[in-house]
């Protein structure tokens, strides 16, 4: 009887440990092995696991010996820093080997979308390629990515920029001996700026109003291939040129050195576009007609905005599509301004683009305007 009894007890008192145990508050273990302690804890690694992660951008740059290209490069990292991502940013100086290169490096350290400024609008279709290989989106900055899938493409309506370009010049020279200076003959964008050119000067042609007495691309946009096309030019048809439709400002530089060895510079009426300080004031001196202002921050912080929208795989709000030989790129398209001396102040100083100082710097006191 007593062993019974025994038993009995052993079977109550392990039923009594059970029952506890079972109503016994347990703590949650955390993903590290260590347990919160309360409630909070678990709200705080649950908000972690959800948090967006930053995004990381691969930025590949033609060339950043232009200065053109160092005030994209600032304002597009400036934003997307804003926006909580980090920029990796490379310049290939003018190199196609190089920037392939270089897009596969930033590819191997995880960029999470690539932005490039292709030096050849056909040779970085291989770079695309890279980028697609390793499920990375491809945003193609200002210049057109040919032959290749190529995810978006924000830039300027460059066809309006030739067509600015060539407006200006016909007003001002509405007959006469008109010489093209071309940019770079492996940019797609110095296609477009011709396109647009002739889309204007071709009525004028047809007339007999303007006569074309010559047509040269400037390597990689040099202003010294210019300079040295503009003095041939010169010499061919014994400085008997009205016009020079150039077809950036680096180019319209060089062209000017060797107007002004000629005792023209500032007699013939010549074109240029990107607002670059040197133009700015030249436009400002007299020597330089025109540039084409595209507001080159409206232009970098609108690409940064897209390229982490690519990378959270968010859609893009596009204005059309352009055809690259291969598919219909889906199209930012931002609009462009037409500069000279008499809105030198409300474009370029008013945006804050070139301080008032430097352009003109030049020009004396008394004959500036009023800021």
């Amino acid at each position: 009887m007593k062993a019974k009894l025994v038993v009995l007890f052993m079977i109550l008192s392990m039923l009594l440990f059970v029952l506890s145990a079972c109503g016994q508050d347990t703590a949650p273990t955390a993903n590290d092995g260590s347990a919160s302690t309360n409630g909070q804890d678990q709200g705080q690694s649950t908000n972690k696991d959800t948090e967006t992660k930053k995004i990381k951008i691969g930025m590949s740059i033609d060339d950043l010996r232009l200065e053109r290209w160092q005030h994209d490069r600032d304002f597009f990292v400036q934003r997307a820093k804003e926006l909580g991502a980090d920029v990796i940013v490379q310049s290939a100086n003018g190199d196609d080997a190089q920037q392939l290169a270089q897009v596969e490096n930033m590819l191997s350290q995880g960029v999470d979308v690539m932005v490039i400024i292709p030096h050849s609008s056909d040779a970085m279709a291989a770079a695309v390629d890279a980028a697609k290989k390793e499920g990375v989106p491809v945003l193609a900055y200002d210049r057109l990515i040919n032959n290749s899938d190529v995810d978006v493409y924000v830039s300027f309506d460059n066809v309006r920029v030739g067509e600015m370009q060539a407006e200006y010049l016909v007003k001002q020279v509405p007959k006469g001996n008109y010489f093209l200076l071309g940019g770079s003959p492996t940019d797609n964008n110095a296609k477009l700026f011709r396109q647009g050119q002739m889309n204007i000067l071709q009525p004028y042609i047809d007339r007999g109003d303007i006569k074309i007495v010559g047509d040269q691309w400037a390597k990689d946009w040099q202003a010294d291939a210019a300079l040295q096309i503009m003095e041939n030019a010169l010499t061919a048809n014994n400085n008997k040129i009205d016009a020079v439709v150039a077809s950036n400002d680096s180019t319209a530089g060089g062209a000017i050195q060797a107007l002004a060895a000629q005792g023209l510079a500032g007699k013939v009426v010549i074109s240029g576009q990107d607002a670059d300080l040197a133009a700015c004031q030249r436009i400002v001196e007299g020597t330089q007609s025109m540039t084409v202002y595209k507001p080159i921050k409206l232009l970098a912080t609108t690409s940064a905005e897209v390229a982490i929208d690519l990378a959270n795989g968010k859609p893009i709000k596009t204005q059309g599509k352009i055809n690259n030989g291969k598919i219909d790129v889906p199209a930012v398209l931002l609009t462009p301004i037409q500069v000279d001396k008499q809105n030198m102040m409300d474009t370029i100083i008013k945006d804050g683009f070139h301080p008032f100082e430097e352009v003109y710097k030049n020009v004396p006191e008394d004959q500036r305007p009023k800021k």
